[in-house]
C-alpha cells in the first residue's frame, strides 16, 4: 500500500469503512469466517465491520486480496476499472467524438481521466488523455486542450500519441491566434522526426502542413508555400493519399488566399478525391467547406456550386468530431453564400448562431458572422443596424492577433464602414488592416503636425 492511501486509512472513518468490507464480502457471498481466512478470528472481523477496530494495511489489503477487489476501493468506495472496462470506455468515447458528441466523449472519459490514483498502462492513460483533449478542442475550449496537449508532448514516450498530440498542439496554438507557438512548437517536432529519421510518413507530412498554415497566417507566405509543395513531393513519393490530401489541400487554402482561385480550385478537388476514398469524414467536411469558400472569392462568384459544397460540409461537420469554430467558420461562409443568393433570413440565422457560439472563444469568426449581419442590415438599407453590427465586428476583432485573416477582414470592415460614411471608422480599419499584415508606418510619416 503506498503511503498515500495508506494516510487516507488512518484518516477514514472507521463506521463507514466496516461497512464497505461488509458489503463486499456480503457481494462476494463470503461469510465472516471466509473472510478472516484463519489470519483473524471471526469475533475481529465482526469488530472491524461494525467500526469498532481498523484494520492494518497489511490486513486490509489481505481483505482485498479475498474479496476481489483493491485496498482503495474499501478505503475510498471507488470501485476499480477492469482493463476491459477501460477499453470499452475509451471506444465509448472515440466514437462520441467522432460523431460529433464532444461533451458526451468528456463525459464517458471522466471515469479514466478523472481517477489519478488508478494504475493504468501509460499508453492507455495517455491514450485517454489525448481523447479529452481532442473533445476539448472539438468544444472550442482551446486553453484547456492546449494545456492538456502540453503536458502529454512533454511526457511523450515511444508508445504514447506524440506525433497526433504536436499536430493538435500546434493546430490548436493556431486557432487560438499563438501563431509562433504553432511554429514553434510544429517545428520542433519536424526537427527531432528529421534527427529520428521518421520524417516521411503520414504524420510527419500532416504536421509540416500545419506548420506551413501558421506561417501563412503569420504572413511567411513564400515559407509556407514551399513547406506545402515540398510536403506533397514526399506525400506523392510514399504514395499516402492521406497525406496527399493533407499536401493539395494546405497548397489550395495558399493560392486562395493568394487570389489565385483557379489553382486553388483545383488543388482543393484532388484533395476532395483523394478523401472521398478514406474515411476521415471531418477532414472531408472541413474541406468541402474550403472548397465553398473558394467558390465564392471566384470573380464572378458560383453561388449555387458553393452553397452545395457548403450545406453538405455544415451536415458532415455538425455530425462529426468538428470543433464549434469549425462549424461556425463553416455557418458563417455559409451565410455569406446565402446573402448573394438572396436569401436573407437564411443568412441571418446561420450568422447570429456563428456569433453566439464563438463571440466568447473565436473573435475572428465572430467578427465576420458580426460584418455578415451588417451586410444584410445595409442591403436592407437599415444603416443604423448596420453600423451597430459593424461596430460590433471592430470591437471583436480588436482581440485578434496580427494574421492575413485578420488583415482581411479589417480591410473588408474598412470597405463597409466607407460605404456607410463613417470615414473615421474606416480609416482606423485601414490603418489596422495594414497592421495586422505585418506593413508598419514609416518613421517620417509619423512627425506630428
Amino acid at each position: 500500500m503506498n503511503a498515500d492511501l495508506a494516510g487516507r486509512l488512518r484518516d477514514a472513518d472507521p463506521v463507514v469503512l466496516g461497512e464497505r468490507i461488509r458489503n463486499q464480502r456480503l457481494a462476494c457471498g463470503l461469510t465472516q469466517a471466509g473472510l478472516a481466512d484463519g489470519v483473524v478470528t471471526v469475533g475481529y472481523v465482526s469488530r472491524i465491520e461494525a467500526g469498532q477496530r481498523r484494520p492494518d494495511a497489511a490486513l486490509l489489503d489481505r481483505f482485498a486480496q479475498v474479496l476481489g477487489t483493491t485496498a482503495e476501493h474499501l478505503v475510498t468506495g471507488v470501485a476499480p476499472v477492469r482493463a476491459d472496462e477501460i477499453a470499452l470506455t475509451l471506444l465509448n468515447a472515440e466514437l462520441a467524438l467522432e460523431t460529433g458528441c464532444a461533451e458526451e466523449a468528456l463525459a464517458a472519459l471522466d471515469p479514466v481521466t478523472g481517477k489519478r490514483g488508478i494504475d493504468l498502462p501509460d499508453d492507455v492513460r495517455q491514450r485517454a488523455d489525448f481523447l479529452a483533449a481532442r473533445a476539448l478542442e472539438a468544444l472550442g475550449r482551446y486553453d484547456d486542450a492546449i494545456l492538456a496537449l502540453e503536458q502529454l508532448v512533454e511526457r511523450h514516450s515511444s508508445s504514447g500519441p506524440f506525433l497526433p498530440a504536436l499536430l493538435a498542439l500546434s493546430r490548436c496554438y493556431r486557432e487560438s491566434g499563438d501563431l509562433n507557438r504553432a511554429v514553434d512548437v510544429g517545428e520542433l517536432g519536424l526537427t527531432a522526426l528529421k534527427e529520428a529519421g521518421v520524417d516521411g510518413g503520414d504524420e510527419a507530412i500532416r504536421l509540416a502542413v500545419t506548420v506551413a498554415a501558421a506561417h501563412f497566417e503569420r504572413g511567411d507566405t513564400g515559407h509556407a508555400v514551399r513547406i506545402a509543395l515540398n510536403a506533397i513531393r514526399r506525400a506523392e513519393e510514399i504514395g499516402s493519399a492521406k497525406a496527399q490530401a493533407a499536401a493539395y489541400w494546405n497548397a489550395s487554402a495558399f493560392q486562395s488566399q493568394r487570389g489565385h482561385a483557379p489553382a486553388a480550385i483545383l488543388l482543393a478537388e484532388r484533395a476532395l478525391q483523394l478523401l472521398n476514398g478514406g474515411e476521415d469524414r471531418r477532414n472531408l467536411a472541413r474541406l468541402r467547406n474550403q472548397l465553398g469558400i473558394m467558390l465564392l472569392r471566384q470573380d464572378p462568384p458560383d453561388v449555387n456550386a458553393a452553397v452545395d459544397n457548403l450545406v453538405t460540409a455544415l451536415a458532415e461537420l455538425v455530425a462529426t468530431s468538428a470543433s464549434v469554430v469549425d462549424i461556425a467558420h463553416c455557418e458563417v461562409a455559409l451565410a455569406r453564400a446565402r446573402l448573394l443568393g438572396n436569401d436573407d433570413g437564411e443568412a441571418i440565422a446561420l450568422a447570429t448562431r456563428a456569433l453566439s457560439a464563438t463571440e466568447s472563444i473565436a473573435p475572428a469568426v465572430a467578427a465576420e458572422a458580426a460584418a455578415v449581419l451588417g451586410l444584410v442590415a445595409s442591403g436592407d438599407g437599415d444603416i443604423a443596424r448596420a453600423a451597430g453590427h459593424y461596430r460590433h465586428a471592430v470591437a471583436l476583432l480588436t482581440a485578434v492577433g496580427h494574421d492575413r485573416q485578420a488583415a482581411q477582414l479589417w480591410l473588408e470592415l474598412g470597405a463597409e464602414l466607407d460605404v456607410l460614411g463613417d470615414s473615421d471608422a474606416a480609416r482606423d480599419a485601414y490603418r489596422r488592416a495594414a497592421v495586422a499584415s505585418g506593413l508598419r508606418m514609416p518613421s517620417a510619416l509619423r512627425v506630428s503636425r
